[in-house]
């Protein structure tokens, strides 16, 4: 049992060094884009389906609230959290506009929208990737290696290099809290002193 825990420990770090070798450079990119969006007064928009859509409330969280510094709120919502939104349009529509429907009533040019799907071929988290596209807002898809040839169709992609669900979340999160930590650091950080 013991050998069993230290593989998948050592099976997410993996994961996770692979990731970032391969995206340093995006996740800066990304990074200067939503402080960016936020300096100009728009919003993030996060959204993704069952463990992924509890990933992007809790990224939207530590935006709205903070992450590691005591700083003002910044503009982030989650699309998957409020209920009677969600199940109105999944009843009355179809369950694969609940993102995409939100993103028409909700968005305005200049916000940044976040995907996370580990699987990349969620119909609901495509469709509302097509409106943002029509809607010429920044894009950012978190997905796993299933995801990848949807991910092309994003402004910016982190394709996790796993199909393993587990791997593929937990490297999201991380990444959410990255991209939390340098928003904060180019927002807020204080001029050093000499």
């Amino acid at each position: 049992m013991k050998e069993k825990i230290l593989r998948e420990f050592r099976d997410s770090i993996e994961t996770k060094e692979k990731f970032v070798q391969g995206h340093v450079e995006t996740i800066e990119e990304v990074s200067k884009a939503i402080a960016a969006a936020f300096n100009e007064g728009n919003k993030v928009i996060l959204f993704g389906n069952g463990g992924s859509s509890t990933d992007a409330s809790h990224i939207a969280a530590e935006f709205v609230v903070r992450f590691k510094r005591e700083r003002p709120g910044l503009p982030a919502i989650s699309l998957a959290t409020d209920m009677a939104v969600v199940t109105a349009i999944a009843n009355d529509y179809d369950y694969s506009e609940v993102f995409a429907r939100q993103l028409k009533s909700l968005s305005t040019e200049g916000d940044i929208v976040i995907a996370l799907s580990t699987s990349g071929q969620s119909p609901n988290i495509l469709k509302a990737l097509e409106v943002a596209k029509k809607k010429k807002l920044k894009t950012v898809f978190l997905t796993g290696l299933k995801g990848e040839k949807a991910a092309a169709k994003a402004t910016y992609s982190f394709v996790v290099p796993s199909d393993n669900t587990p791997r593929v979340q937990e490297t999201h999160i991380t990444l959410g809290h990255v991209l939390c930590l340098m928003v904060e650091e180019i927002l807020f950080e204080q001029p050093r002193k000499k």
